[in-house]
């Protein structure tokens, strides 16, 4: 380690007094000013840290509210022919609204209006922007839910009630463990978007892996090794989360054929 210091401080000094580098050289000043000098490393790692709790976070929020919202609507449509609620119908047309409003506007206006306008006084940005994420993940999870569970054909809920089930055991015992097998994928992919969109709150000052970049980049007045850095960081992030998904998503298929 001594070794390459003494190396990146000789070749920086022959930079900076206007001498010429090689590639290698050149290439080898900017990757150690962009990762190992002063323990930016850290930086990154920190990033990581910050990026996976605020992912984690906004899918538990994401994933609460689009079962709930999903749950009701499932609900309101299932309702038999002159037996109609009309507190699901109010219900209802709430959750219709909050999807529609969500899905149809941009997640950036998103996070600006709740970072600049909602919650204009206060500082804690992370957490503005993990409530931002888990909201507006939570009309997309509601949707592949609600899909999930219109997809089970309504025999299965008939022939539970016939038994003698409630609506809400039936859909426990019989129809969520039928829908979970079709929803799971369409789910992994809203996770993996998720995981990518932790990026956008830096834009109202969250503290994650691309505001760790950002803050190197201005320091070293070299943007490509610590963006490319932070691109090849959310890849491997993904790779894996994408392994592990379709290594539960076989186990589930192997489920089926016991």
């Amino acid at each position: 380690m001594g070794n390459m210091e003494a190396l990146y401080n000789t070749w920086k000094a022959i930079c900076t007094s206007g001498g010429d580098l090689s590639f290698f050289q050149n290439f080898f000043v900017k990757f150690y000013q962009a990762f190992i000098e002063a323990d930016r490393w850290l930086q990154y790692l920190n990033g990581v840290k910050t990026t996976l709790l605020v992912t984690a976070l906004a899918l538990i929020l994401g994933v609460a509210l689009g079962v709930t919202v999903a749950i009701l609507r499932t609900a309101h449509d299932q309702q038999r022919p002159g037996h109609r609620n009309p507190v699901l119908a109010v219900l209802n047309l709430v959750c219709k609204i909050y999807v529609t409003v969500i899905r149809g506007t941009p997640m950036m206006v998103q996070l600006l209006i709740m970072g600049f306008v909602i919650f204009a006084s206060s500082r804690n940005f992370t957490m503005i922007g993990t409530l931002t994420l888990g909201i507006n993940s939570g009309a997309y999870v509601s949707e592949i839910v609600r899909g999930g569970l219109m997809s089970v054909d309504k025999g299965q809920m008939e022939a539970g009630r016939s038994l003698g089930l409630g609506y809400g055991t039936t859909m426990r015992f019989v129809i969520v463990p039928q829908a979970v097998k079709a929803i799971l994928p369409a789910l992994g992919n809203e996770f993996i978007v998720l995981l990518k969109d932790t990026s956008l709150i830096t834009v109202i000052g969250g503290k994650e892996l691309l505001y760790a970049a950002q803050g190197i980049y201005n320091r070293t007045y070299e943007q490509m090794f610590p963006l490319v850095g932070t691109a090849a960081i959310y890849l491997v992030l993904v790779i894996i989360l994408s392994w592990l998904l379709g290594k539960l998503e076989r186990r589930l298929r192997q489920s089926d054929r016991r």
